[in-house]
């Protein structure tokens, strides 16, 4: 395990982090300041994509999402209890790790305009979700004091990982408490992909999700399914800014900058108290 000189708190590498269901890569885990603490037991926040997280040297475009300055500051500020990040790094087969399996396998149109992007492999995220539930959270909650409770494990992602996160979710509600999806890329299946996540939610009053979108670039285009998705919330008793929240950010492109600027907030609705 490398230990990455870093403030505020202290960045762990795992790499390599091995496993049967995917390929092997590196694992980010951040410890907030004051870390350990005793008696004290922390929750988990697994975010996709990595190597985004933490270092500009390392993240697409040069800019990383500061979700460690920005955690550090609502831990500080007494919004938020100290948390631990979990940054499992993405893999050249990024698109078939990220996209929900199960609709695919059960939508025609999904599979057709899954083959007009040109990604011609099927998906396979349940094995990557597989490597999250059946390794790496095993590994994290032997290895760390975890809150290994639902309530208090989440997950975040942005564009195809907000996909993922909703997925997750949904096919581990046993396992994880909420999700935040920023600029979730909804393209990908089109309105058959939300049609079946907004019928596959877990139950409302026992777990969050926050979801946002900007208006520029490929984001766009997410309003109209983003309100498609609104409305299965709605139905299914989610209820506007306790266990749900949606947020529209105006000329936000589809970039690490912009879901840098706005991360504190899902940070916030996800480990805030209720």
């Amino acid at each position: 395990m490398e230990k990455i000189t870093h403030s505020p708190g202290n960045l762990e590498r795992h790499a390599d982090f091995p496993s049967k269901h995917v390929a092997p890569r590196n694992v980010d885990v951040w410890l907030p300041p004051g870390y350990p603490a005793p008696g004290v037991r922390y929750p988990v926040v697994y975010m996709h994509d990595g190597q985004n997280l933490f270092e500009p040297g390392r993240a697409y475009g040069g800019v990383d999402w500061g979700v460690d300055e920005a955690l550090a500051g609502l831990i500080d500020a007494g919004k938020v209890p100290p948390a631990i990040l979990v940054g499992p790094w993405n893999s050249a087969r990024r698109w078939q790790e990220y996209m929900p399996q199960a609709p695919y396998e059960a939508s025609r149109r999904i599979r057709l305009l899954w083959r007009f992007h040109k990604r011609l492999d099927p998906p396979f995220s349940d094995a990557y979700l597989a490597f999250l539930v059946e390794e790496l959270k095993p590994f994290l909650d032997a290895a760390y004091p975890t809150r290994p409770e639902a309530a208090h494990t989440f997950l975040m992602g942005s564009s195809m990982g907000g996909l993922i996160s909703l997925y997750a979710l949904e096919k581990y509600p046993q396992v994880f408490g909420g999700a935040g999806c920023l600029s979730t890329h909804w393209p990908a299946g089109d309105r058959p992909l939300v049609d079946w996540l907004g019928v596959h939610l877990p139950p409302s009053g026992s777990h969050r999700l926050y979801f946002d979108f900007g208006t520029a670039s490929l984001d766009r285009a997410y309003e109209p399914f983003q309100k498609r998705m609104d409305a299965h919330l709605r139905r299914a008793g989610y209820t506007p800014e306790q266990d749900w929240m949606t947020r529209k950010f105006p000329g936000a492109a589809h970039n690490e900058a912009a879901w840098r600027s706005r991360v504190p907030l899902p940070l916030e609705f996800l480990l805030g108290e209720r």
